[in-house]
């Protein structure tokens, strides 16, 4: 069987030139053809392996590669590898957060008897150090729990069953159908899905994917969409359906995203990257007994820590930018508040304030220092802080003018703005492009402008 494929894909190689863009149907049926030679062959072939095995490989592939049950089993399992990451980190964030600034305490206490001079404590410890000590806290838990998983379902082989079943939607929209697998390896990281979609043969296509998996949202947007939604949507029902308001309003974000990446490359296949989807035949491999020690060193060693690293290195630079800008003054006024100010009159119209965006805006090398960010320019303390609860959160942004218009404009723009300071660099490393990079940046900046302007004119003037 395997000499037939070899043979009949050569052929196919060597005739794809000579076919026109539109009728890409030809290489289906050949490769059908090719198929349905080899199930013959295959058929008259005596079986001595373990028929309950292969019937019951056939019964699972039936369930997760059916019309009807594909797509809801995909979705339940994306939602319990979320849960599992999201509820399992929380503990682990916590702690690993005290540990860490501990040490900033006892760092401090070092510049202290060493009488090092404020600027220098201010740049050093509550600016960069303390921007990485969040970075790594929200950052390292969620990945060791969200890669290890992802690599499991990969070892397992049900990954090629979510390419199947995603295939016809990406290849409708002029993708991959592979793009689904860096989909879905963005939602741990956006820098590693872009880094994953190096499975992606065609250059035109790999590059779609790569402009796209910002889409995806990352574990480090988790934490703030979170928080707004159980603040704000969950107290728009019953303290009794709250969490489960505040829960569907996340998956409604998700699911946005998705369809956004879908419609981006859509729009993308036809305008700047145009070109005939590349051939894509995908043969699903049998389930496999997973390997515990390889998934762990895939997992943390070439994913986990390789993301962790390049986050660590863009944070602490950024956090100190951030100090700085807080503790240079104007005539009275911090850089910080100017440029909030210069910001506020477009913040508005988009349903924010200038302080939501410059906090955006200062969180690019990390989405997780962007609440903190938010919380410091509000206090208008010189250091970034973090409140000891959700309900000190939500008065103090509701004691700021925030209605739930205005945290479901924020959760829209955390999800449409510009990639993070690692997956830009990701993305420039993969490419080898500053245009493309640029672009990468400008294209969800501009789309989540215009989505929040069209959701905050709908509500605020036309439905009042």
């Amino acid at each position: 069987m395997s000499t037939i494929n070899k043979h009949g894909l050569s052929i196919i190689r060597e005739i794809e030139p000579l076919l026109p863009g539109n009728v890409p149907n030809i290489k289906d049926r050949i490769v059908s053809g090719i198929y349905q030679q080899a199930e013959g062959i295959s058929s008259q072939v005596v079986r001595t392996g373990n028929p309950y095995q292969a019937g019951l490989e056939a019964r699972l592939d039936g369930i997760l590669t059916s019309r009807w049950l594909g797509f809801p089993m995909m979705l339940l399992l994306l939602t319990l590898v979320l849960w599992i990451t999201i509820t399992g980190a929380n503990y682990p964030s916590q702690l690993l957060a005290s540990g860490l600034f501990w040490v900033e305490g006892q760092l401090l206490h070092l510049f202290v008897i060493l009488g090092a001079p404020a600027w220098l404590t201010g740049i050093l410890i509550q600016g960069a150090y303390r921007s990485l000590a969040w970075v790594v806290s929200v950052m390292l838990p969620p990945m060791a729990i969200f890669f290890p998983l992802f690599t499991l379902l990969e070892d397992l082989g049900y990954l090629p069953r979510v390419a199947f079943n995603m295939d016809n939607l990406f290849r409708r929209a002029g993708a991959h159908g592979k793009q689904c697998l860096t989909m879905c390896m963005g939602f741990g990281c956006n820098a590693a899905g872009v880094t994953s979609c190096r499975i992606i043969d065609s250059p035109r296509e790999r590059l779609i994917a790569i402009l796209t998996n910002t889409f995806s949202i990352c574990n480090g947007r988790f934490p703030t969409l979170i928080a707004l939604a159980t603040i704000f949507m969950g107290t728009l029902v019953a303290r009794t359906y709250s969490s489960m308001l505040a829960t569907l309003a996340v998956v409604a974000i998700i699911m946005t995203g998705i369809l956004t990446s879908l419609l981006v490359s859509y729009l993308l296949s036809r305008t700047l990257l145009r070109g005939v989807s590349s051939f894509f035949v995908l043969e699903l491999p049998p389930f496999r007994k997973p390997q515990l020690g390889q998934i762990l060193i895939r997992s943390l060693l070439d994913r986990t820590l390789f993301v962790l690293w390049r986050a660590v290195v863009i944070a602490a630079p950024a956090g100190a930018l951030t100090w700085v800008l807080a503790n240079s003054f104007v005539a009275d006024t911090s850089i910080f508040a100017l440029i909030a100010g210069w910001l506020d009159p477009l913040g508005q119209l988009m349903g924010m304030d200038g302080i939501i965006l410059i906090a955006f805006l200062l969180g690019l090398p990390a989405n997780e220092i962007v609440l903190p960010i938010l919380i410091m320019g509000y206090l208008s303390a010189g250091s970034m802080l973090e409140l000891d609860s959700l309900n000190a959160l939500r008065t103090l942004l509701l004691d700021h003018g925030w209605t739930w218009i205005t945290a479901l404009c924020v959760m829209l723009f955390s999800l449409l703005h510009f990639p993070c300071g690692t997956t830009l660099y990701t993305i420039f490393k993969e490419t080898r492009s500053a245009r493309w990079t640029i672009f990468a940046a400008l294209l969800p900046l501009a789309l989540g402008i215009l989505v929040t302007l069209m959701v905050n004119y709908c509500f605020v003037y036309v439905l009042g």
